[in-house]
């Protein structure tokens, strides 16, 4: 859950998508060299999340659910793709969309039943799909029986499950929280006069994972998810897991980097040392954690094979860049090279530009007018599936699906928008500018229906959706795209397989090329003789790449548009791949 929240500074967190593989899950090395040279199928994968709130629903309440993701594994299988991402779909009062969770072993009942799960798995495996879960530890919701058993007494043996302080100590020192209408993370409790603690949500407490009965419950858990034969685990929120419990003053104003004080405290790495003894070495999964820290340090410590502890980093730095007023291609550009080098030799990055808590990717790094979306689009698909490491691609973005467009806070339903909002509003902050900020930014941006049709309501669903449809998807739909050649959804099947075929995209070595070209993203891939060249035209005007490689020599592997520039001159928003 690492959440989108209105001031952008506050969202430069960095995360870890961590792997964890058994031998038998990995294929065997075919080359020699680097750690990149160690062919593992969750390097090679291509991962793609689906919201199962938005992606389709099967009975009519305006809810997608697992019956609507089954009806359409034939539509993740025909892209490509290789393991699916699902977000929580456990027992959930849904404060957070399902980030709140009330029973960790049930199924949230707008999801279906568990035999809808055990028929979603199974309809998985039979396609070569691996299943994804999304778990979320560092807090769970306040009416979980572990809460409701920890808050009912001081003496309760739950008390030490989550973090409170006796009210007769005075007010704790000041937390911050990324949701709370106040952003104040002690909420005070009645029943045993006392504060507990919520870096997020008031109904999503934080689990003191210093307690080791509460550490051997999680390892129940995923051991009863790993035993029905799912194949990887995201933790959510997982860098914050570790609290220092005297729970010392920070100097004044460390909200505006509390990634330096929240973020890998002491304690984190044996937690992982741990669930990685207790589960994941006992299993054929991956597990996939938010969180990397504070710095590169902390994202080498985590990832390390030597350190037996997750083994695939992810950088969140990059997605940050995106401003309303625009961004620099040359940050965009120094982001991304600096991550790749520093992962050169060890560790493993992945790539992406979109997930549930962001806005749609076209509608941030790309230009989602009539007139660039599509090429714009192609260009970022074609930047994720060409850079080193593992690509996470978000659903609805193989269609080109662009921002909602929404005017007020009642178009809204994310608890971070709407309690930002009433944050905005008791202080007297500019609601109008908070408005116009959201519309470019709030994650809600990213959750509306997938746009399968141009039927009522996208084909998502017959009844209301709980969040508006897009006005465009009587233009941007699967169904009309399926039938065009040249459409976004086309192209995203293309580079799925020209990655699938060229390995060099996977492993081969970075470097950038035209460095301080202000429009143009070029650089090659380098792996095992082979050599590609990639260039990314990032701008709505003709650009040249100075990279002084002549094209004409060189083959022409995919473009964007149906005629690729031939002399470095390169049309607006044109990216082609080359093989040198």
């Amino acid at each position: 859950m690492l959440r989108k929240i209105v001031s952008p500074a506050l969202f430069l967190l960095l995360s870890a998508l961590v792997i964890a593989s058994c031998n038998s899950s990995e294929t065997k090395p075919t080359a020699t060299g680097s750690d990149t040279a160690d062919r593992k199928w969750w390097k090679e994968a291509v991962v793609y999340q689906v919201y199962p709130r938005s992606f389709k629903d099967s009975d009519g309440d305006g809810i997608g659910d697992l019956k609507g993701i089954i009806s359409k594994l034939d539509y993740i299988k025909s892209l490509g793709v290789d393991a699916v991402w699902l977000n929580p779909i456990y027992g959930s009062p849904n404060d957070d969309n399902g980030y709140d969770v009330s029973d960790y072993r049930g199924i949230m009942k707008d999801f279906g039943t568990m035999e809808d799960f055990d028929a979603l798995l199974k309809g998985m495996h039979e396609r070569g799909l691996k299943l994804v879960m999304d778990l979320v530890v560092n807090h769970s919701s306040d009416e979980h029986e572990w809460f409701k058993q920890s808050r009912s007494s001081r003496t309760s043996p739950y008390r030490h499950y989550y973090h409170w302080w006796d009210a007769e100590r005075g007010k704790p020192a000041f937390r911050y929280s990324l949701f709370d209408v106040n952003h104040d993370a002690w909420k005070y409790d009645s029943a045993t006069n006392a504060y507990y603690l919520h870096y997020f949500s008031r109904k999503q407490p934080d689990l003191n994972w210093e307690n080791p009965k509460l550490r051997q419950e999680i390892y129940d858990i995923m051991k009863f998810w790993a035993d029905k034969g799912i194949d990887g685990f995201r933790l959510d929120a997982f860098q914050f897991a570790a609290k220092d419990t005297t729970f010392p003053a920070f100097p004044k104003g460390f909200e505006k980097d509390f990634i330096q004080y929240y973020a890998m405290v002491d304690g984190l790495h044996d937690y992982l040392k741990e669930m990685n003894k207790e589960v994941l070495s006992k299993y054929d999964v991956m597990s996939v954690a938010e969180g990397a820290g504070r710095n590169f340090q902390d994202a080498h410590d985590l990832v390390d094979a030597d350190r037996n502890e997750l083994n695939m980093a992810y950088a969140f730095e990059g997605v940050d860049i995106a401003k309303p007023e625009g961004y620099s291609l040359l940050h965009f550009k120094e982001v991304f090279s600096r991550w790749d080098s520093v992962f050169a030799e060890k560790g493993w990055l992945s790539v992406f530009l979109a997930n549930h808590d962001q806005a749609r990717m076209v509608s941030r790094f790309g230009n989602d007018s009539p007139a660039f979306w599509e090429a714009s689009s192609k260009l970022l698909t074609t930047f994720i599936m060409t850079m080193r490491g593992t690509p996470y691609y978000y659903y609805g973005d193989e269609l080109g699906m662009t921002n909602a467009g929404f005017s007020t806070i009642e178009d809204y339903q994310d608890i971070a928008t709407r309690n930002e909002y009433e944050h905005q509003k008791a202080t007297g902050g500019d609601l109008n500018k908070f408005l116009e900020r959201i519309r470019f930014s709030s994650r809600d941006n990213g959750r509306t229906p997938m746009q399968w049709d141009t039927t009522l309501n996208a084909g998502f669903s017959t009844g209301k959706p709980w969040l508006r449809t897009n006005a465009n998807h009587t233009t941007i739909n699967a169904a009309a795209q399926e039938k065009d050649p040249a459409s976004v959804l086309n192209y995203f099947r293309k580079i799925v397989q020209l990655r699938k075929d060229n390995p060099v995209l996977v492993y081969g070595k970075y470097t950038l090329l035209d460095k301080n070209n202000p429009d143009v993203y070029a650089y090659t891939r380098v792996w095992e003789g082979k050599k590609m060249l990639v260039l990314l035209n990032f701008s709505s005007k003709a650009a040249k790449a100075n990279t002084g490689v002549d094209t004409n020599k060189a083959k022409l592997l995919i473009s964007n548009y149906q005629t690729a520039s031939v002399d470095g001159t390169l049309q607006p928003y044109e990216a082609s791949v080359y093989e040198l």
